[in-house]
This record gives C-alpha cells, structure tokens and sequence, in this order.
C-alpha cells in the first residue's frame, strides 16, 4: 500500500471493513428450512416473532441464525420391550414427524436443535413400552399390530403434544420374536387354519345333506298328492279324451269302444 496514494487507502479499508460486515450480516434460508434469529445484546433467543422464512436476510453481524428443517422428517427406533407375559419383544420403528415452525422459537430456547434424541424418541419409547406391554406376543405377531401402532402413536402425540413438535404418524416396520416362541405361534395358526377348514367342509357337507334330504320329501310329498288326486273316474276321462284326440289323427284305423282294460277304448290299425 505505500505506492497507493494516501486519499485510496482510507477507501480501501472502509470497503473491506464493509465487505466483512455484510458478509456476517447476511443469512440464506434454505427451501424446506426456518431461522431462529438469537440477539447478542437483545435478549438471546427471539420467541414473539415468526421464524425466518426461506430465502435471503439481513441481520446485524453480532447476531445469529440457527436454521431447522422445517419440512416432514423420519426418525427410525430399534427397541427391545417386554410383552404382557414378560416376553422380550424386538420391535422397529419409524416416526414421521416435523417441529412447528409458529412455536420454532420456543422449541430452540427449550429443547434445543437435538429436540429429536431429547424429547421425540424418548417419546416414542416409553409409548411403546405401554402399548406392547398390553399384549401377548400372538397378537403383536398377528392380528394386532395396526391396533398397536395406532395406540403407539396416540400415546406418543400425547407425549408431545406441548413439546413443539408435530407428529404425523408412526409405522411398526417389524417385530421379531424369539425363535421358540415365533414357531409355537405358526404350529398354532397352521393348526387354527386347518380347523377352519375341517369346519367349513363338514358345513358344506351338513348342508348338502339337508338340500337333498329337503329335496327327497319335497318329490314325496309331490307324488302323494298327485296318487291321491287320480282317482279311476278321473283316469277314465283322460283315457277318452286321449281316444278322441288319437282317433282324428290320419294315422288311426280302428277304434273299439270298450275293449281296453277298465272298458277304455281299444286302438287298432296304426300306421
């Protein structure tokens, strides 16, 4: 700088001194993120406002800018808890969640940015202890395991519910049992399904049985009636009007009255 002349210097540091200020004064707020502005000689933490939107910002250089994701996250959680009957149950999970950017503020002051370890799957653990706890392990393995998880995750939203935190679901990804108990379970199901089976064919046979026996009396009784209703009289005029019919036929030659068995006519001559 000593060939520079004097009048530049001057110029030259003030640029630099403010080319360092605006460097420290400007804060990028990614997509998907939020700022928590925390005030050196203002009070710390700024809770009364709304957290720093995405995009570009301004503030004083002695100040800083803590950024959170603000959009939906997944936290997993490997955990091994007891069953109804003091069985121990490996159970893996997943927590969608995300923090609630109006109370951002609050849950940096309180919580911290590691909210997620210190209250979140805390959480979720002593949930689950709860919920599990309450079953046998046929029904973790089974029948029960979307009612399990929706009780994880209404245990857990209450747990949360005054953390700054927003829960929007949970998924049980798997439970494994022991090895001895997961077979028991499967011999049993097996042997239930095929109880099942057994029942639904002797149903079926049971009311096969009764749709013919239903059947049978029905053509009985049918007879019966119909036994009943021919009397030789009735017989008789059917067996004449049956003769005057076959005598207008072409191919009818002879008809003799009374000569048929019962005095019905006799038929003679047919082509």
């Amino acid at each position: 700088m000593e060939n520079l002349p004097k009048k530049i210097i001057p110029a030259i540091l003030i640029f630099i001194i403010a080319l360092v200020f605006l460097s420290k004064s400007t804060v990028i707020i990614g997509s998907g993120e939020a700022g928590v502005l925390y005030k050196t000689f203002g009070g710390g933490v700024v809770t009364d406002q709304p957290a720093m939107d995405e995009g570009f910002h301004i503030v004083l250089p002695w100040n800083k800018v803590f950024k959170y994701e603000v959009r939906q996250q997944e936290a997993f959680e490997k955990m091994q808890v007891l069953s109804s009957n003091g069985l121990e149950i490996k159970l893996d999970a997943s927590v969608w969640f995300q923090p609630r950017k109006e109370f951002l503020g609050k849950l940096h002051q309180e919580k911290g940015a590691e909210y997620i370890q210190r209250i979140l799957l805390p959480a979720v653990r002593s949930a689950t202890r709860s919920v599990v706890g309450r079953y046998t392990p046929e029904q973790l393995y089974a029948s029960k395991r979307e009612i399990i998880q929706e009780e994880i995750f209404a245990e857990t939203k209450v747990f949360v519910e005054n953390q700054y935190v927003q829960l929007n679901q949970i998924l049980v990804r798997d439970v494994t049992l022991p090895d001895a108990i997961k077979d028991a379970i499967e011999r049993k199901l097996r042997q239930e399904q095929e109880s099942l089976e057994y029942e639904f064919r002797l149903e079926k046979a049971s009311k096969e049985a009764e749709r013919q026996r239903i059947e049978a009396e029905g053509k009985a009784n049918a007879n019966r009636i119909l036994n009943a209703s021919l009397s030789s009289l009735i017989l008789q005029e059917k067996g004449i009007q049956a003769t005057i019919e076959l005598a207008k036929s072409p191919n009818s030659k002879v008809v003799v009255i009374g000569s048929g068995e019962g005095g019905m006519p006799l038929i003679l001559g047919n082509n």
